[in-house]
């Protein structure tokens, strides 16, 4: 059955902040389909911007969520886990930041089989919960389980930034690390990557790679082996690569930057390869901006940093190339073009990917800005209220948006609307930029 028109439908009520209506339709989505990934992860945003909304203490919060989760814990030891879930989603209606709720959550569905919708859940938990390695681990561990090997290494990275020592991220990072090495190299020759390690000394090697943290004495050792290992095969592409990391480590990027681009000619549509070497050129030129303002020769700065912003743009470009279905690309792609002045090439990327959730409220706002840059104000005003509908209200983005409507509204001679946006700031920050003199002018 085809869900979007509902879902757009419940995607237009979160737009006009009818949070009441987007809940109800997503609910709808979901006793019809549990396993509606899209559905579950638009519900998780309208209950979130719901409770923000609200006023409601929480103790009533909690009470009135108490019988729902006692449910569902029975529920959940019985193994009944779609009811389960249920009863949860009927808790955390009133509930939606519970850390602890939204993890029941994702395991019931998880145990039901519905890995799209435990994909959504543990996705928000992560965002609400940056810090809890547990809802990051289950995160990194369902990413995996749906196909995104990369995306569940960045989700073990961030599982060990909270808690340096969980052997069980450790482990998964490891064991990731090793699968995308081989797979990299090998995937097309290859049915599973378990099958490349022949050997301990194969083991040891992917070991060693997939280490964060290697002393200097160690990545010399590396390099040694590594340029052994290419003279007996020249034509290596993955030792080339293999060696420009171990430069980037030792903090030489122009030595790293020459081997990756050697290695990007066998393999250019490589996209992980096509990224290191962007990213590999943004820091050579950076280092010779540094070097440049330490010498004190302020135009050869200037010029660099020009070149930069010229190389980020094409970097970008590059990467959408490969990639254009990828909106976070793009909205990064719009940002680089920002930077470079070329409003109207930023304007035509965040016009393809305003509509994609994930980046949905930056894309408007950062279409907002543009067009304010451009003096069309009606347009740029469109897009910033349209943003400040995703915000929380209180957060540093929506204070910004807040002030731009506010200067928009001055600017066409509405004194008294741009007040109404210059007190909503006032109202939970007096210090922000020049608010309290606004408020006087205007008053």
């Amino acid at each position: 059955m085809d869900f979007s028109k509902h879902i757009q439908k419940a995607e237009e009520a979160l737009r006009r902040r009818n949070y009441d209506f987007a809940v109800e339709l997503y609910r709808q989505l979901l006793d019809l389909d549990p396993d509606q990934g899209e559905a579950r992860s638009g519900l998780r945003r309208a209950l979130k911007k719901r409770h923000e909304q609200k006023k409601g203490g929480k103790l009533l919060r909690a009470v009135s969520g108490a019988l729902p989760l006692g449910r569902a814990k029975t529920l959940q030891r019985m193994g009944k886990y779609e009811a389960c879930a249920r009863a949860l989603e009927d808790y955390l209606a009133s509930n939606p930041l519970d850390e602890e709720a939204n993890l029941m959550l994702g395991v019931a569905l998880e145990s039901a089989g519905h890995l799209k919708s435990a994909r959504a859940v543990y996705e928000f938990l992560a965002e609400i919960a940056p810090r809890s390695p547990e809802g990051l681990k289950r995160a990194g561990a369902m990413m995996y389980q749906t196909g995104d090997a990369e995306k569940a290494l960045l989700y073990y990275e961030r599982a060990l930034e909270a808690d340096p020592r969980d052997q069980e991220a450790l482990k998964a990072r490891k064991n990731l690390a090793a699968d995308l090495a081989l797979s990299r190299s090998d995937a097309e020759r290859v049915g599973h990557s378990r099958e490349l390690i022949k050997d301990k000394e194969g083991a040891r090697k992917l070991e060693r790679a997939s280490r964060l943290h290697l002393s200097e004495e160690e990545l010399r050792e590396e390099l040694t082996r590594l340029e052994t290992a290419y003279a007996e095969d020249p034509s290596s592409p993955d030792l080339l690569m293999e060696q420009a990391l171990v430069h980037e480590k030792l903090k030489d990027p122009e030595a790293a930057l020459e081997l990756a681009e050697r290695a990007l000619q066998y393999r250019r549509d490589a996209f992980d390869w096509i990224a290191k070497v962007g990213d590999l050129k943004s820091k050579v030129l950076k280092q010779r901006i540094r070097a440049a303002d330490k010498a004190g020769e302020a135009d050869r700065a200037g010029k660099l940093e020009a070149e930069l912003f010229e190389h980020e743009v094409a970097d970008f470009r590059r990467r959408v190339e490969n990639r254009p279905g990828d909106a976070s690309l793009r909205l990064r792609l719009a940002k680089k073009l920002i930077r470079a002045e070329d409003v109207d090439g930023a304007l035509a990327e965040l016009q393809k990917c305003q509509h994609e959730p994930r980046v949905q409220a930056e894309a408007l706002f950062l279409l907002g800005s543009c067009f304010e840059k451009k003096g069309i104000l009606d347009l740029a005003r469109k897009e910033y209220e349209e943003a400040l509908s995703r915000a929380s209200g209180t957060d540093e983005r929506s204070k910004e948006i807040l002030y731009n409507l506010g200067s928009i509204c001055e600017s066409q001679g509405n004194r008294e609307e741009a007040r109404s946006f210059y007190i909503r700031i006032y109202e939970v920050d007096i210090s922000y930029r020049d608010v309290s003199a606004k408020m006087a002018e205007l008053s």
